[in-house]
């Protein structure tokens, strides 16, 4: 298969690891606020370089012993059904595995958390669940949402849930139930929308929450999580 890019160093993506990231084109949600619409949009995806998968893996074999880790990210990563095969030749050349999801695909989820093809899931709460279908542009089908919520939080894989806060889209009463919503996950972090290149354009004119903000919030959710920070 093709990616739509290869970050060849990371040092934050991955927890605790030196990694790279591997872009995977194609999404379907429609998140107003997402960065990366150049792996969102079909009418972008077709203008992006390709990388082809020949050369993703003749770059990890050079950085055997350098790199610790690959990171799956996007898009979405669980939208291609390629995927178990493409993680199982990664895994068998020694790197652990992250992946970045949106958790609309809970079966893929189970499925490579159950063949052990994955180290640590990262899964992004884009809002309340009554709000869930109009912020993700219709997309979202709650019920699957749920499915991986409740299987990431039985702890067979290691994990943690992300937010990013978006002002206008995302009150303090939200964020909160949000937060209940996922009561008892491991860890919870707060991320602070930034007005960079957006999906929709006019959300690069929306100025961020004030720190003060999601700190308050997050000293008022704490005690649901083992770990529950701003970032």
């Amino acid at each position: 298969m093709n990616f739509g890019g290869l970050q060849k160093l990371t040092l934050i993506d991955f927890p605790g690891r030196v990694a790279a990231t591997l872009f995977f084109s194609g999404c379907n949600f429609r998140c107003p606020w997402c960065y990366s619409s150049e792996l969102v949009l079909p009418e972008k995806i077709k203008n992006q370089p390709k990388i082809p998968e020949k050369e993703v893996f003749d770059f990890l074999k050079k950085r055997r012993g350098l790199l610790e880790g690959v990171v799956f990210c996007g898009g979405e990563p669980t939208m291609h059904k390629e995927l178990p095969s493409l993680a199982k030749k990664i895994k068998k050349m020694g790197f652990l595995l992250k992946l970045d999801t949106n958790g609309s695909n809970p079966k893929m989820l189970r499925e490579l958390v159950e063949k052990n093809l994955l180290d640590y899931v990262a899964m992004d709460i884009k809002a309340p669940k009554e709000k869930y279908s109009q912020i993700t542009g219709g997309k979202a089908e709650l019920k699957k949402i749920e499915q991986s919520i409740d299987f990431l939080i039985l702890g067979k894989v290691d994990y943690e849930f992300r937010s990013t806060i978006v002002p206008g889209l995302h009150s303090e009463k939200d964020i909160i139930e949000m937060a209940r919503w996922i009561k008892g996950a491991k860890r919870y972090f707060l991320q602070n929308f930034l007005p960079e290149k957006t999906l929709k354009p006019e959300f690069e004119k929306v100025k961020p929450y004030p720190e003060e903000f999601l700190l308050r919030i997050q000293k008022t959710i704490s005690p649901l999580f083992e770990v529950c920070q701003v970032r």
